[in-house]
């Protein structure tokens, strides 16, 4: 306690300019997780030159390259945009996107995709609704498993992320990575969990071995439907969860939407093929939990902005992707093609796609008739 004490007064008065201040704090975090769990180490595979590519350079595409190569391993990272690729070969910055957080030595950028085309692993760690256009004009060699980092179901052919990868690379291993993870948190070493969902067991246990590391577990699951299912609707959950503390409508509120929200992605979860069970782990509640429970989610900061009537043109002009809001349509459309009932993601959809009235909405939902629990 004195420790800390000390450490607090140090932050409070330092006349240190700010990034100082950060990168002590930084540190001092690093160093109260070591004592807790242990100094990262690296699996013996790591010692034999692997490397890790990440396709996407945002925040989500650089922190993971972060955590791979805190893990032990190389990264190639790609961005489109050539000032990104500068910042982080000349600066270890992602400014654009993770402020002053470092960026490993061990991470190289590049503007030319096909130099990630020897790598041992892919990332695609692309906004959902941008995959397709992402990757299908290359030609990523059959060997390589691809890892999807990102979670939707895409607006134009209702499809999920694995099926859209699938659409050109159908001899590669593909994998979802999904759980509750904000990017700033694993880009600056705090502990976390997440799934990684694959049929191919074997090259499962390779992306694990590469990626896994003590700062960031991760747990098989052969359930790839359910994953993306958990991952894709929780971010429209996120953005109703929002709506109602944006509306004044109390925490019991909040916690009604969560638990009606799980119903609605199991109802989906089981009509697509996947497991129910898949959901009761860090892909479904897991994720829910954190992107629900945190102004923090851009998912749940859009809905709460929402709810004190700001308009959504105005919220989406920063630039930054909110994949629920995209989601929220592909995934009432799916339901609907579908046969399942979802009225919590529809009522999203009315509002954010069809100008429905916020008011108008929650008292639909809210007069609908009573129910058994667990239907």
């Amino acid at each position: 306690m004195a420790v800390f004490l000390c450490f607090s007064a140090r932050v409070r008065f330092s006349t240190l300019r700010y990034d100082a201040r950060k990168s002590t704090i930084f540190a001092y975090t690093q160093k109260i997780t070591n004592t807790l769990i242990g100094p990262v180490v690296t699996n013996s595979i790591k010692g034999s030159g692997m490397t890790i590519g990440v396709i996407g350079a945002g925040s989500w595409g650089t922190a993971l390259a972060i955590a791979s190569a805190r893990g032990g391993n190389n990264v190639i990272i790609w961005s489109r945009h050539e000032d990104v690729a500068n910042d982080i070969n000349n600066n270890h910055l992602n400014s654009k996107y993770l402020g002053l957080t470092s960026v490993h030595e061990n991470i190289k950028a590049t503007i030319t995709i096909e130099d990630l085309f020897s790598c041992d692993v892919i990332l695609l760690a692309i906004p959902a609704q941008s995959l397709r256009d992402g990757i299908k004009d290359y030609l990523i060699p059959s060997s390589i498993p691809l890892v999807i980092c990102s979670k939707g179901v895409e607006q134009s052919s209702l499809a999920l992320m694995s099926e859209v990868v699938a659409d050109y690379f159908k001899d590669n291993p593909i994998a979802i990575l999904s759980g509750p993870n904000f990017s700033d948190e694993i880009a600056n070493g705090l502990p976390a969990c997440a799934t990684l969902a694959c049929a191919n067991k074997a090259a499962a246990d390779k992306i694990i071995s590469l990626l896994g590391n003590k700062l960031l577990r991760l747990y098989y699951s052969g359930d790839v439907i359910g994953a993306q299912i958990g991952g894709a609707v929780k971010n429209v959950i996120a953005i109703a969860c929002g709506i109602a503390i944006g509306k004044g409508l109390g925490e019991n509120a909040r916690a009604a939407l969560v638990t009606r929200g799980i119903t609605e992605i199991v109802r989906l979860c089981i009509k697509m093929g996947g497991r129910q069970e898949t959901l009761m782990g860090l892909s479904g509640i897991g994720d829910i939990m954190l992107t629900c429970g945190s102004e923090k989610s851009r998912n749940m900061y859009m809905g709460v902005q929402i709810g004190k009537g700001i308009a959504l043109d105005i919220l989406m002009a920063n630039g930054k992707t909110v994949e629920g809001v995209a989601t929220s349509k592909s995934v009432a459309d799916l339901a609907e093609k579908l046969g399942v009932d979802m009225p919590i993601t529809n009522a999203v959809k009315r509002i954010l796609h069809e100008n429905a009235s916020i008011e108008n909405t929650i008292k639909a939902l809210l007069e609908r008739p009573f129910a058994v629990e667990g239907n």
